[in-house]
């Protein structure tokens, strides 16, 4: 199933295959997508349908007049991703989630990427559940709205930011086409900004062997809204021969801290 392209779903290519309360399968094209910040390859599409099958298969599992709102995502991304994605062209990931364990106030799912017969990723997404919120509003069903263009920054609406200092920034445009069903940036777009800036963060110097994301651990703190001085902000804390650590969070246009990250990469 796919969604119209006035969706956050629709505008970055997701298709759902199955949903249930045991297993949810969809996909996201990665393929020829560049980081705006750094202009090289990125796997930040990956967290755009790990927020999405992950949050589905919890959300599957609601009782009545109950929602669910994600407050952690995490995802392992395998060493030799962006080879594989490099090498498959035109790159479709596809997801699979299932539940893990039972659920009380909250829920977890557990997700497994691929293309083809590589396994790319593995994740996770924790879900709490609460009483449908009286601003919840409905998606489009219909076939509308067209692609800004075919660049990720367009994508997602984001400039790189001026900063004069050691921060990476993303400024986040307001885009309504990217906020969710109660108004906010989508949780997946958010996660991919953090792991847009976080991977910038650690290759800032372009002069050696490039940081390949291996983790990303996303903590939502509360709902983002973009426009005004909404961005994305990232430094690296550790810079090694083989490995490199960035922090990242999300500040919305009230200048809140809405999401905070931790990013992991490698040589």
């Amino acid at each position: 199933m796919p969604y119209p392209l006035n969706t956050p779903l629709g505008r970055f290519g997701i298709e759902t295959f199955e949903e249930g309360a045991d297993r949810c399968v969809a996909s996201i094209p990665v393929g020829g997508l560049r980081n705006p910040v750094t202009g090289a390859p990125t796997i930040a599409p990956m967290a755009m349908l790990v927020d999405h099958i992950g949050g589905l298969i919890n959300h599957a599992r609601r009782g009545p007049d109950q929602w669910t709102v994600s407050s952690e995502l995490s995802l392992e991304v395998a060493p030799d991703a962006a080879d594989v994605i490099a090498a498959a062209g035109d790159a479709t990931v596809v997801g699979v989630a299932r539940p893990l364990g039972g659920q009380g106030v909250a829920a977890l799912g557990t997700c497994e990427l691929a293309i083809g017969d590589h396994t790319v990723a593995t994740a996770t997404v924790r879900s709490f559940y609460i009483t449908v919120p009286a601003t919840l509003a409905s998606w489009p069903t219909e076939p509308g709205g067209s692609l800004p263009g075919p660049e990720l920054r367009d994508l997602m609406t984001v400039s790189v930011g001026e900063t004069g200092g050691a921060a990476t920034v993303l400024v986040q445009g307001d885009d309504p086409v990217l906020n969710n069903s109660v108004g906010a940036v989508h949780g997946g777009v958010s996660s991919m900004g953090l792991e847009l800036v976080g991977s910038a963060a650690v290759n800032r110097d372009p002069s050696g062997p490039a940081y390949r994301t291996a983790s990303l651990r996303v903590n939502f703190l509360r709902p983002f809204h973009g426009g005004g001085e909404a961005h994305y902000r990232a430094r690296h804390s550790h810079l090694g021969r083989s490995s490199g650590v960035a922090e990242a969070e999300a500040v919305g246009r009230d200048g809140r801290v809405a999401l905070i990250a931790r990013l992991t990469a490698y040589r």
